[in-house]
């Protein structure tokens, strides 16, 4: 099974891949004393994350176009809580649940926290991800307006990527589908990268972990 393209610093934490092309999604945590102690990191800072990712550094740098043409910055949401994920609008089974996940933890949530966090997905399909398929996926997954959704051509993209650790692959078998990192990762007020999350998280540890990260 390939492993694709994560960050060897984030290994400790936690490792993702999304094999797409058999509806599958891994996920490799709490086999290694570290990765134990690093879940143990996490409650001692009463997160519910899967893990804190350490050393705790600013996040990597993420500006790109939203599907509406809109530039986004990440530095643009110091003060609040930002959660970033890599997601493909055709993608039929990983991501949607992510995104679904999502609401449910936004609802969760309620309107005053809530209005503490910002979401950021980045595509990790440039070529698939055209405004129209964008705006369909919030849409279908009712997060128009709650959820940034960015994209950009190969080259802008892959920066991104390679920045922030994470795995892209076109599948081989099945060149429809992606296979990439499944994570989703809790950014600081103050912009450190602090929590990860598994694409299997549950939305309320998401909701819990919200206002911890904004008040950080």
């Amino acid at each position: 099974m390939r492993r694709n393209g994560l960050d060897p610093r984030l290994l400790l934490s936690l490792l993702a891949l999304v094999v797409i092309a058999g509806g599958v999604a891994l996920l490799t945590v709490g086999g290694s004393s570290a990765q134990q102690a690093n879940r143990v990191q996490a409650k001692q800072a009463n997160l519910d994350a899967e893990g804190l990712l350490t050393p705790v550094a600013p996040a990597p740098a993420l500006a790109l176009d939203n599907y509406l043409g809109q530039p986004v910055n990440i530095d643009s949401y110091r003060g609040k809580a930002v959660l970033v994920t890599f997601l493909y609008t055709n993608c039929p089974d990983i991501c949607p649940l992510i995104t679904s996940n999502l609401r449910v933890a936004q609802n969760l949530m309620g309107p005053k926290v809530s209005s503490k966090v910002q979401i950021i997905a980045v595509s990790v399909d440039p070529r698939g991800d055209t405004p129209k398929a964008v705006a369909a996926f919030l849409a279908r997954h009712e997060m128009t307006g709650r959820m940034q959704y960015l994209i950009g051509s190969a080259a802008q993209l892959a920066r991104v990527w390679k920045a922030w650790g994470v795995g892209s692959e076109r599948d081989a078998q099945q060149p429809q589908f992606i296979n990439h990192s499944g994570l989703i990762y809790g950014i600081t007020a103050s912009g450190k990268r602090l929590a990860v999350y598994a694409a299997s998280f549950q939305p309320a540890e998401i909701a819990h972990d919200v206002p911890l990260l904004a008040a950080r």
